[in-house]
């Protein structure tokens, strides 16, 4: 279901929307990565509404709970859904024309003596 922005502030909006911009430049933190999830799916547009919305957020949540910053990782979205990660790999392997076969490692535990 897609929405619309509210009018708010316009300063506020294009404040965020440079904020977004350049926070999707970045490397290895889970604002660009959820920048690239979104523009992927939804386009450029609606993603960097989406990351400025997410600053806002965070931004307001540091400022009620008076706490530091950290930042969720690059592979956030990855960890969330580990399956979707596997499946989504072995589709793009499979339309590279590789013949995929999987195997579940045993952990390093659990190797017989």
């Amino acid at each position: 279901m897609r929405s619309s922005l509210r009018q708010g502030k316009r300063w506020l909006r294009r404040v965020l929307a440079e904020a977004a911009w350049a926070a999707s430049r970045t490397k290895d933190n889970c604002l660009a990565a959820q920048f690239r999830h979104l523009a992927a799916w939804r386009g450029k547009k609606r993603a960097l509404i989406a990351v400025g919305h997410s600053i806002l957020r965070i931004f307001d949540h540091l400022r009620k709970s008076h706490v530091e910053y950290h930042d969720l990782g690059a592979d956030y979205f990855d960890r969330l859904q580990p399956e979707h990660l596997r499946r989504s790999l072995v589709k793009r392997l499979q339309n590279l024309g590789k013949d995929v076969t999987r195997t579940e490692k045993q952990p390093h535990g659990d190797q017989a003596a």
